[in-house]
């Protein structure tokens, strides 16, 4: 008999019964995607956020209250809505039982998003402090609790305050390190709540959120007037909502949603509306372009509502493959349907928007044929450069690879995880993938400064070696829905070289592939800019301040190293920069930003009002650090 290696025994103790509130906070993950510190807009308390709004927005669809009051202060968020109210008797269930709510009875909530009583019991759970009141008839109710657990339930109470729920929770700082909530990106989901919600009020620290005309409100919020080539195409129906416009752009720019949901991912209903709108195109002026001339440039906001939806993660950021209906049409049939119908007749009746369609897909179609042979030998040049071995140190986890068989909540976390670093030079590469997570991390080695492509064609990419490479790494030549990373990550040394190649690269994906951007995949890598350190404690510091401040702690003279590059930093040091503890800064776009005019101001000939700009700015971080 073979030797038993050592604690390797399967015994009745190996096997580990896990409540609810102990498997959320083991595996949050699984239940609210990627942890983070608020940095991102992505990150764990966001989704908090939103599993707690998102009941209010169920109550406010099926009839129950026109206004939700938000309030987020001190990292604490409070939340009411002016529906039915929890039924009294139930309200500790509700937020603490898994698996109870009235969302499994589909007459009550016929097209909610939150189905699986999950959601607000991930919240209490990750929550240092959690509290429910619930107005209901003239009584209230009200129960407390800390990180899942019931500390007061206490009795009903008259009351005069109208029906309705309010929430109360402070996240976990033990779960979310260092967490601080950006007010951006809570404006963002509120605007959204509003644009899917035509006539609901909300009310964000005491600031009015309102939108009348719905998802046309939302394009018209996304883009500029002088960026679109014929006015927003709005359509609306039973469980299904359009607007639709094109740009000079590059790529398509899709928000969808589903019962209120922000699919960040897409799924079966994007894809059904991408499909149907070419085959709507085809049809109407009878010539069978190419798919993606029709596409390129696209700008277009899609909702539906279907019963009971099916995810792909408790995230809610995919759609899976389901039907509209038990006994109803597909999603992609119905889309189908709708747009073959309704847009068919809006073009008929509007031929100037039709002439402006045709007009955007011949130029698309102009470009594409110009690049067919360039784009033939950059490719092979691609191959022949051998990727992988000479830019590209790629990592172990491949999504769609391992997805079949596999825990799909698991696969969604990792997923989340992997990065790529985009670093200059060897030094500092070679540190990076010494120190890297080998499953979820890549780092691509970028070699000099990156050539300037603003007001560039995209003929450049696939000419300029390094533009070319980069592509093909990330794997978004056809558009970011192959993108092969969830994180880009630039990662170039703190000084003006590196915050210039930062720049430049910026530009490249601002210019070329502006998806990226929106969609929050773009992140800043920030590193220490001190290292100071005494015989018993090392503290890594990230400004002027912070140096002060540990010098300061530590007592007698500490030694001060000032990092002038990331190679300097050793594999060792940088495996604490790039783990648990990373502080990145996620490059977001407004929707003020006018993504052209933007890089030519910073990017285009040098300016006075440019100068101006970077003088006055550098004197106010001159004057914070002084602080």
């Amino acid at each position: 008999m073979a030797e038993q290696k050592a604690g390797t025994n399967y015994t009745e103790d190996s096997i580990v019964s896990l409540d609810w509130r102990e498997h959320i906070r083991l595996r949050p993950g699984m239940y609210i995607g990627k942890l983070g510190d608020g940095s991102s807009i992505d990150d764990g308390i966001y989704v908090l956020l939103k599993e707690v709004v998102d009941n209010c927005i169920d109550e406010h669809t099926m009839g129950f209250g026109r206004q939700v009051e938000i309030e987020v202060k001190n990292g604490e968020v409070k939340v009411r809505d002016y529906g039915r109210g929890i039924p009294l008797g139930k309200v500790v269930d509700v937020v603490s039982k898994i698996n109870t709510g009235a969302k499994y009875d589909s007459s009550v909530f016929q097209k909610s998003v939150g189905l699986n009583g999950v959601g607000t019991k991930a919240v209490n759970a990750l929550s240092s402090m959690f509290q429910v009141k619930s107005f209901r008839e003239g009584k209230m109710k009200m129960a407390e609790f800390e990180k899942g657990y019931l500390v007061k339930e206490h009795k009903e109470v008259a009351t005069k305050e109208p029906n309705g729920t309010e929430i109360y929770f402070r996240p976990d700082a033990t779960v979310f390190k260092n967490y601080k909530f950006v007010d951006e990106y809570i404006e963002n989901q509120v605007w959204n709540y509003c644009y899917l919600n035509a006539g609901l009020s909300i009310q964000l620290n005491s600031k009015k959120y309102l939108s009348k005309n719905g998802l046309l409100d939302l394009l018209e919020r996304k883009t500029h007037a002088d960026d679109l080539r014929y006015p927003i195409v709005h359509l609306k129906g039973n469980d299904i909502e359009l607007a639709i416009s094109h740009t000079n752009n590059y790529g398509e720019e899709i928000y969808s949603f589903v019962n209120g949901q922000h699919t960040t991912q897409g799924g079966t209903h994007q894809q059904a509306f991408r499909e149907a709108y070419v085959k709507t195109i085809r049809d109407y002026f009878k010539k069978d372009y190419d798919a993606s001339d029709i596409r390129t440039g696209i700008v277009a906001a899609v909702s539906v509502r279907v019963v009971e939806p099916v995810f792909e993660s408790q995230t809610k950021t995919k759609l899976g493959s389901i039907n509209m209906d038990v006994k109803g049409p597909s999603v992609k049939s119905f889309m189908m349907d709708y747009l073959t119908k309704e847009l068919d007749n809006f073009l008929h009746r509007n031929p100037a928007v039709a002439d402006a369609i045709k007009k955007r897909i011949e130029q698309s179609e102009h470009e594409r044929k110009e690049l067919s042979g360039i784009k033939k030998i950059a490719n092979e040049r691609a191959k022949k450069a051998n990727l992988h071995n000479r830019k590209l140190r790629d990592c172990k986890f491949h999504f769609d690879e391992v997805y079949e068989g596999k825990n799909k909540a698991e696969m969604e976390v990792k997923r989340l995880e992997t990065t790529i670093f985009i670093t200059e030079g060897d030094s500092a590469s070679g540190s990076i993938t010494k120190s890297r997570k080998v499953e979820t991390q890549a780092v691509f080695s970028l070699k000099g400064k990156p050539l300037n492509c603003f007001g560039m064609s995209k003929k450049v990419v696939y000419e300029n070696e390094e533009m070319n490479l980069l592509q093909h790494a990330l794997n978004i030549e056809q558009g970011i829905e192959g993108l092969r990373y969830y994180n880009i990550v630039i990662a170039t040394d703190a000084d003006v070289d590196g915050m210039h190649i930062r720049l430049l690269i910026m530009t490249f994906f601002l210019q070329f592939f502006p998806d990226l951007v929106r969609n929050g995949h773009v992140h800043i890598l920030e590193t220490p800019l001190f290292r100071v350190r005494d015989k018993k404690e090392t503290i890594y510091c990230y400004s002027e301040r912070e140096k002060q401040e540990a010098i300061t702690k530590l007592s007698g003279k500490p030694e001060i190293t000032r990092f002038k590059g990331l190679g300097e930093i050793s594999p060792n040091e940088f495996a604490l920069f790039i783990g648990a503890e990373m502080r990145t800064k996620q490059v977001m776009m407004s929707s003020e930003d006018h993504i052209q005019k933007m890089l030519e101001y910073y990017m285009g000939k040098n300016t006075m009002q440019r100068q101006e700009f970077i003088i006055a700015n550098l004197k106010v971080e001159i004057d914070k650090e002084e602080v």
